[in-house]
């Protein structure tokens, strides 16, 4: 299980957090430009990195509040926390 250090209630169980994906992905300006495949691919493709990650996470057992998480896929060691 992973120690999450949430910034506004310190360390917690994993099992207090919802993970809600890739951090820093920005939304299309005109989706109604893009293609079928340009919008499916921004819906449903998320990049896999081996190593450092960023991703988002919400306290969901706890304030309720977003924050970012960078982590390193391969040791599953959390390396930073930040709002």
């Amino acid at each position: 299980m992973l120690h999450i250090h949430c910034p506004w209630c310190g360390l917690r169980d994993e099992s207090e957090f919802s993970y809600g994906g890739e951090a820093h992905r920005v939304r299309p300006a005109d989706p109604d430009a893009l293609s079928d495949e340009q919008w499916a691919d921004y819906l449903f493709n998320r990049g896999n990195p081996k190593g450092l990650h960023h991703e988002q996470w919400c306290h969901s057992h706890g304030c309720r509040r977003w924050f970012n998480v960078e982590r390193d896929t391969v040791n599953n060691r959390i390396v930073s926390v930040y709002r």
